[in-house]
């Protein structure tokens, strides 16, 4: 794989925060027991279990895989996104494609270097993460200015767009999520552990920190070190939180997950853990509601594994993203391909 300037980056991230990572890692592995009577349930015969761990109950299932996959044409593919008219965006190696809800490939957008992240706003503006700022491209794909950068260690992994012309962007280096105005301004910072303002503060143990924006009109944001997603305002009060440790369905398992999410047009979450690869529905208030697809359907060519340490988990998340219709599309990064799902008939 190519090696870049966000790359570097990534491996002071992983080597600045492995030591919190590491009471994280051990907090899973004890309540991964293998007894079968405390934590996960798992035995000791692991292989056996975690086979079962990858079925799932037929009525879980709430989607069907709709199409062929697409083919990216990337080496290395690393976030979707889809807009209000069904376009997809792939991001990978160093451009955008852009294809349209058939699949096939309309456009390719240069970038400087290797986009990890982009969001697309309703009017045609595209926004791109690009190691450690955020560039901007109008309707017609040509760059504006690019914004200016939060500091030479940023790893920029999510973008989202608020209603109000909000942009928040996760810096998963800093542990920080940056609130802009769309002028590229930036207007304050989200996440910083406050014990006055009862803010726990994030734990990003590997390059995977995603950002959504409901029409609550309060920010998501994926706490992954602590396994569940946290409700903030945009002035950075944290308000709630949802999502529990655990290797059964319901729970998010590993050092650090669920890596993705994405919004329905109901405002449910779509959510990607990484290790034990599951694609799953969660309700507005983050409560399980099933599945889109597990580990046996997306990687039947890889061996089953619950990634229990930064480093096994550093890399392989999936990406998702959904559109107005309900249809979820799953970035396959081993693969670079995408994946289509939509509900199963009632």
């Amino acid at each position: 794989m190519k090696r870049s300037a966000g790359a570097t980056r990534t491996d002071i991230l992983i080597g600045v925060v492995i030591a919190a990572a590491v009471g994280v890692a051990v907090y899973c592995l004890a309540t991964m027991r293998p007894t079968g009577t405390r934590g996960s349930g798992l035995s000791t015969d692991f292989a056996y279990d975690i086979e079962k761990l990858a079925a799932f109950d037929p009525d879980l299932i709430m989607y069907d895989e709709s199409a062929e996959p697409i083919a990216t044409g990337f080496e290395k593919a690393r976030a979707i996104a889809v807009d209000s008219a069904g376009r997809i965006y792939v991001a990978g190696d160093k451009a955008i494609k852009v294809f349209d809800n058939t699949g096939g490939l309309s456009e390719t957008i240069a970038a400087a270097g290797e986009p990890r992240c982009l969001a697309v706003a309703a009017d045609g503006l595209i926004y791109m993460g690009l190691g450690d700022h955020v560039e901007v491209y109008n309707s017609d794909t040509k760059r504006t200015s690019p914004w200016k950068s939060p500091g030479d260690s940023a790893v920029l992994t999510s973008i989202a767009l608020s209603k109000e012309g909000d942009v928040f962007v996760a810096d998963a280096s800093n542990q920080i999520v940056i609130r802009y105005d769309k002028t590229g301004a930036q207007l304050n910072r989200i996440g910083e552990k406050d014990t006055e303002r009862n803010v726990p503060g994030f734990v990003v143990p590997s390059a995977y920190f995603d950002v959504a924006v409901p029409r609550d009109g309060m920010l998501r944001v994926v706490n992954p070190g602590r396994l569940r997603v946290e409700t903030y305002t945009f002035d950075g009060d944290f308000e709630f939180s949802w999502g529990k440790p655990s290797v059964g369905v319901e729970g998010f398992c590993g050092c650090c997950n669920p890596a993705n999410i994405a919004l329905l047009p109901n405002d449910d979450f779509v959510t990607c853990e990484k290790g034990l690869n599951r694609v799953k529905i969660y309700d507005h208030d983050g409560r399980f509601k099933g599945v889109v697809a597990g580990p046996r359907q997306l990687t039947p060519d890889l061996a089953l594994d619950i990634c229990q340490s930064p480093k096994q988990c550093r890399f392989g998340g999936f990406d998702v993203a959904a559109d107005s219709k309900g249809t979820v599309y799953v970035l396959d990064t081993h693969k670079n391909m995408v994946r289509i799902f939509d509900p199963k008939e009632m």
